[in-house]
């Protein structure tokens, strides 16, 4: 790796002008309201910064909503992939690829109704009806043999009790294994015996309680593997070797990644290849994609967005996802894709089906946009992008321990639409007055009755980050970097002072003293 030398500082231009736009959420023509700024270069450590207080970047335009004014007030939002569990809807979006991948085409009509493969997950403790045939055949295999015998002896004693009484229908546990192991439904299985010579069925007698008998043995199933688990505990205390004793039944959740590199087999049907590349131009591989690329963008902002051609054009395309203020950087103690923008790109059997446009900075990873062919929207690839990115940072932070986080852009609760972010948890949102972070669950009741709200709750609490000095920010004037105090004597015109202390309180007084502020 070649050597890491310190980025040259970023160079900003502040708007001072603000204008009414329109909404893209909620369509009023009027009604959005933000800051904005070009970055004509930033270093990911000002970006960083920077949206930790509560900005975000398209292209090189920086903006940060009005949020006591615009219509549709927009939280940044981060999530914690470190201790991120999957919800059962998630896990449903990742068998549904893993099952495209292996098998092939799915069903494009039902595939986003189908219930989710709850095998055991639903089961509800203490209510052993619930509990499926799978859960039986599991409990067999980790008894020890001499209770897995006593088991089988008990059922032959029960089956020849049973054939006494004449016609009845016998559940005989080497038929559910053999059911089992077909992976059909689980049914009762009928054996019926003939009734004795001379004898025809006692109807005197109540008929046999299939269902009840059969909670009976599920719950003596349970209870005896519930013994040999204690009597596994006090056999380890006695210094008993634990390879001589049955094994516990393990109930670890599988992991994210687990979930979504779960192998497949040999004959899979389709491959799936995830790609990161350099968002830039100079890199071979993301110039050799590119039309690829911009192709697929313009399919799916007509498709999805009903945007125009006309205003899917490469130069827009170039401009909103490809360029970026952001300055690579590669230090020696960060990951080994360094830091900077990039594309993931999704390729299935040869071409790419989604792309995923993302920052990787100091403490996170923020995503930026995602795009992708709509042919294949059966797949929920908006979800499944996430879910990957997730354990991207994850994989991330074993390399670099403080890049832990995973930024979702914007939450807008006022938009129904967009509070799916909110579903990936443990997450927080950024307080928009005092730019502290504040976990979603103490967020939601005060947004759910206005769409404007301070999270942090102590009223005394102010913006720690604002400008305390103004003469310490600095300026880029006539090609040369200088402290605004230095600035100001040369300057007989002093009305810009408000906007350049507007510019410092917004962008915070760390940053205010490290990026240069273009000034005329």
């Amino acid at each position: 790796m070649a050597s890491w030398s310190a980025p040259s500082p970023s160079l900003v231009e502040y708007f001072e002008d603000r204008s009414l736009f329109h909404c893209g959420y909620c369509k009023n023509k009027s009604g959005s309201l933000s800051h904005g700024m070009w970055a004509h270069s930033m270093t990911v450590q000002d970006y960083q910064d920077l949206i930790d207080r509560g900005w975000r970047r398209s292209g090189t335009y920086v903006y940060k909503p009005v949020m006591n004014q615009t219509c549709c007030p927009q939280y940044t939002i981060r999530c914690h992939p470190l201790q991120f569990q999957p919800s059962k809807s998630h896990k449903k979006v990742l068998k549904k690829m893993l099952k495209f991948l292996a098998k092939g085409e799915i069903s494009k009509d039902s595939c986003e109704d189908e219930p989710m493969d709850s095998t055991m997950e639903d089961a509800v403790a203490g209510d052993f009806a619930l509990i499926n045939k799978l859960d039986i055949k599991c409990d067999l295999k980790t008894l020890s043999s001499d209770l897995k015998g006593s088991i089988e002896s008990e059922e032959k004693k029960k089956e020849k009790s049973l054939k006494k009484e004449g016609s009845k229908e016998l559940i005989h546990p080497q038929a559910i294994e053999e059911k089992l192991g077909s992976g059909e439904p689980s049914h009762s299985i009928k054996v019926h015996i003939g009734p004795k010579p001379g004898k025809g069925a006692d109807l005197s007698k109540p008929p046999c309680r299939k269902a009840k008998e059969m909670r009976k043995e599920r719950k003596r199933l349970k209870l005896m593997q519930q013994n040999a688990a204690g009597a596994f505990e006090g056999f380890q205390a006695q210094g008993q070797p634990a390879s001589l004793l049955p094994k516990a039944k393990s109930n670890q959740p599988k992991s994210l990644e687990d979930l979504i590199f779960e192998s497949l087999p040999e004959n899979a049907s389709h491959k799936l290849e995830v790609r990161l590349v350099p968002a830039s131009f100079e890199d071979p591989e993301f110039k050799a994609s590119f039309n690829q690329s911009f192709s697929l963008y313009a399919k799916y902002q007509v498709a999805i967005h009903q945007d125009s051609p006309i205003e899917c054009g490469k130069t827009e395309f170039t401009r909103f996802l490809c360029s970026s203020p952001l300055e690579a950087e590669h230090p020696a103690n960060g990951p080994e894709c360094g830091y900077g923008s990039f594309h993931q790109q999704y390729w299935l059997d040869g071409k790419i089906i989604a792309v995923g446009v993302i920052d990787i900075l100091p403490y996170c990873v923020s995503s930026v946009y995602l795009y992708y062919d709509p042919d294949y929207s059966f797949l929920s690839l908006g979800v499944y992008s996430a879910l990957r990115e997730i354990a991207f940072t994850r994989q991330l932070h074993e390399k670099t321990s403080q890049l832990s986080y995973y930024y979702m852009g914007f939450y807008i609760h006022s938009c129904p639409k967009m509070r799916y972010k909110g579903q990936y948890r443990p997450s927080d949102l950024l307080c928009p007055e005092t730019y502290v972070w504040v976990p979603i669950e103490q967020c939601l009741p005060s947004l759910d009755n206005s769409k404007y709200c301070r999270f942090n709750q102590d009223p005394q609490a102010v913006d720690e980050g604002r400008c305390k000095d103004l003469d310490r920010v600095r300026v880029f004037h006539r090609r040369a970097a200088m402290p605004y105090g230095v600035y100001k004597n040369h300057q007989e015109d002093s009305s810009e002072e408000a906007t350049v202390l507007e510019y410092a309180n917004l962008v915070g007084q760390k940053c205010s003293e490290r990026m240069l502020l273009f000034r005329q």
